[in-house]
């Protein structure tokens, strides 16, 4: 049977091998289903064994994501200013109004933002058709807010992005692994079945964060750091590390460049003096340094907790110089990696659906990448759009005199997660279109002028590539509800009506095998590998040139993807948060996930057993700081920043910092936790400051 054909029932019955709808591991698992007179009912999920990243485990997110496919809130009609109307009419408004915003005001006009949850096929063809069917250079994507620092550090040091360049497996072999800013026992508990057998083995964990999250708790260290100071831990870790003899001098006079200016730039970060800035005592930095420099094999991995700031770029790239510095990227069983956090957050930024890059990851100023995918597109290189806004930027910039004037918005729900959301509100209010495509009304479709109803994970073929470099096959399982189309399906209809007939089919093996041709030669190159690949391998490592190549699960082991082979150490410097605290907010917020729900909420929230098990939003803070405010554990609180107010219920616990406050992001109304975060951007990766602004609290009236 193809590939991409549809099920039958019996082979719905039967079970259908796929991937969960949601974070970035990508777990293996089965889906089957009854389904009768075009309902389905009835939904079992069975983990996968044979995808090594969760190997038979599953979160609850996962065992419940059939749910997803059968809960009553979910859209079949395409609505048109609030009223039901047919597919026809949808398509027919939006392409209209499309086409007389772009005549009128020029195709920048009009704006294209996307998602990290997309598969490649929806990421490629979008980035195309903001680029040819509308001609516009407004084109980024939520990943922005995801992993954009680590990207920019990885390309800086070594030439090239990919989150992990290993096999995730290599970690139960690690003898000492560093994780900063990350919590993998909530964002992705099947991850730390391979730290759990690390640690079996003798190996040791360690963890900065500011909380004692669930992962933290597991550790052999906890650094606990003061928010917004995880650039001055990683300084004045490779200070000792230097210090103390634990650098690998082969190591670095053979594959890198750069360490003299490094080593120069570090000798002012003593440890008493990171300890005045992190709160991490001296003796912990100590074992820290100790615990790597000694391992024979060793890793460091950053998560969105060093990376959302607006330094996050130079706190990356301290933390690889500190790999670096120790010998251990491009080495087998050592090395360091960015943990991925939405399910194609990496495919999703290699195909051309952000600001500044075309399929492949290519850069979009580069006139031989241009001049590449122009010809695989069937269009003058010339006629290609330049570089565009970035994520939060785009978001600014809608309805304002200069910026965009409407939006096709594409698995993303920016009026939970984007920064400053207040303002956010204001923009899209200000648009003369917005066009949201989603499977459920979600804070954003709700805001639409025209919502069309999408297919979800199950009920659609794609590829996605997870946090490994993985190219994995999601096959449809189920059939879709009758009145909801593709996301391909919507963007040829628009294509076709804006005057593009040919160019953008809708069967996504179509759409991958024009991927191919255009990643083809780019440093994401996808040119080897086939539908029929991936469903015989389980899944194929990206770079994979030919369809004789093998794959490539540890890219760095002979050379790094610089012109000269070597990585490159950067020298950095620390500087405090944008916005520090202060005598009017005297606080630190902090923002993350728990692990009942996932990114905006809008899937996760309208599962039951995942809202009982998380229903609302809530301030997590230490007994004393409860006290002082006159306040107990489950009263509601008012947390406020200088952009907004939010609120949720005090939850003490006695093992957060007492200067520091945190919740999570993922409810609406006025549980938001980004009505309060800080829009200040790194001027490399414009992530926005999410993981650190100042804040005061009272109690809610």
């Amino acid at each position: 049977m193809p590939i991409t054909s549809h099920p039958t029932t019996e082979h719905v019955k039967a079970g259908t091998a796929t991937h969960c709808p949601y974070c970035a591991l990508q777990c293996g698992m089965i889906v089957a289903a009854d389904e009768a007179d075009g309902v389905v009912r009835n939904v079992s999920i069975t983990p996968r064994r044979d995808i090594p990243a969760n190997a038979g485990g599953l979160c609850q997110k996962g065992w419940t994501a059939g749910e997803l496919l059968t809960n009553g809130e979910r859209l079949t009609t395409p609505l048109v200013d609030g009223r039901p109307a047919t597919w026809e009419e949808a398509l027919d408004h939006a392409a209209s109004r499309i086409a007389a915003i772009r005549a009128e005001h020029g195709p920048d006009a009009v704006a294209v933002f996307g998602g990290g949850g997309l598969t490649n096929e929806k990421a490629y063809l979008l980035g195309k058709f903001a680029r040819v069917a509308v001609g516009t250079s407004q084109i980024d994507y939520n990943g922005r807010f995801c992993m954009s620092s680590a990207a920019a550090a990885s390309i800086r040091a070594f030439g090239m992005d990919r989150g992990m360049p290993f096999p995730i497996t290599d970690l139960a072999e690690a003898d000492a692994v560093l994780i900063a800013g990350g919590n993998m026992a909530e964002t992705m508990p099947p991850f730390i079945r391979h730290l759990t057998l690390m640690r079996e083995r003798g190996g040791g964990l360690i963890v900065a964060d500011p909380r004692r999250t669930p992962t933290a708790a597991a550790a052999d260290l906890h650094l606990q750091i003061t928010p917004g100071t995880d650039l001055a831990l990683a300084l004045g870790l490779l200070h000792l590390a230097i210090a103390e003899g634990y650098v690998d001098d082969d190591y670095i006079a053979a594959r890198t460049t750069g360490f003299d200016a490094v080593r120069t730039s570090v000798s002012a970060w003593w440890p008493e003096r990171v300890e005045r800035i992190t709160g991490v005592p001296v003796a912990l930095m100590r074992e820290t340094v100790r615990l790597l420099g000694t391992a024979r094999r060793a890793m460091v991995l950053t998560g969105r907790g060093v990376e959302q700031h607006a330094k996050g770029t130079d706190t990356v790239t301290a933390f690889i110089n500190l790999a670096l510095a120790l010998g251990l990227p491009g080495t087998e069983g050592s090395g360091y990696a960015c943990i991925t956090g939405q399910g194609n957050g990496q495919g999703g930024r290699e195909h051309g659906q952000k600001a500044d890059q075309l399929p492949g990851y290519r850069r979009i100023d580069d006139p031989a990448a241009r001049a590449h995918v122009a010809s695989v597109w069937g269009v003058d290189p010339a006629a290609l759009p330049g570089p565009g806004r970035s994520a939060y930027e785009l978001l600014d910039a809608l309805g304002t005199r200069d910026g965009p004037r409407a939006l096709l918005l594409f698995g993303s729900n920016p009026l939970v997660s984007a920064p400053h959301v207040g303002r956010v509100i204001d923009r899209l209010a200000s648009l003369d279109l917005l066009v949201v495509c989603d499977i459920v009304l979600s804070e954003t479709a709700a805001a639409a002028d025209v919502v069309l109803p999408t297919t979800q994970w199950a009920e659609e073929t794609g590829t996605m590539t997870n946090l490994e470099g993985r190219v994995l096959l999601r096959r449809r399982s189920v059939a879709a509800p009758s009145g909801v189309r593709s996301d391909l399906a919507v963007l040829s209809g628009l294509a076709a009506r804006l005057g593009h007939p040919r160019g953008f089919p809708d069967d996504p093996e179509e759409v991958f095998e024009e991927l191919r041709r255009a990643s083809a030669g780019g440093p994401a190159d996808y040119s080897g590998i086939t539908y029929e690949r991936i469903a015989e391998e389980g899944g194929v490592f990206w770079p994979c040139p030919s369809e004789d190549h093998p794959g490539t699960p540890r890219p760095f082991l002979d050379r790094f993807a610089t012109p000269d082979g070597r990585a490159r150490f950067t020298p950095v410097a620390h500087r405090p948060p944008a916005e520090d605290i202060d005598e009017d907010y005297p606080l630190y917020l902090t923002t993350g996930r728990v692990l009942a729900q996932y990114q905006s909420g809008a899937q996760t929230r309208r599962i039951a057993p995942l809202t009982e098990a998380a229903p609302e939003a809530f301030v997590e803070l230490h007994p004393d700081l409860a006290e002082r405010i006159g306040v107990a554990d489950g009263e509601r609180l008012q947390v406020i920043s200088r952009r907004g107010s939010a609120s949720g219920v005090a939850r003490l616990n006695s093992t957060i910092r007492a200067d520091t406050v945190f919740m999570p992001f993922h409810y609406a109304a006025e549980g938001r936790a980004n009505l309060l975060t800080n829009t200040a951007l790194d001027p490399i990766s414009r992530m926005p400051e999410f993981k650190v602004c100042a804040v005061r609290l009272e109690k809610a009236a």
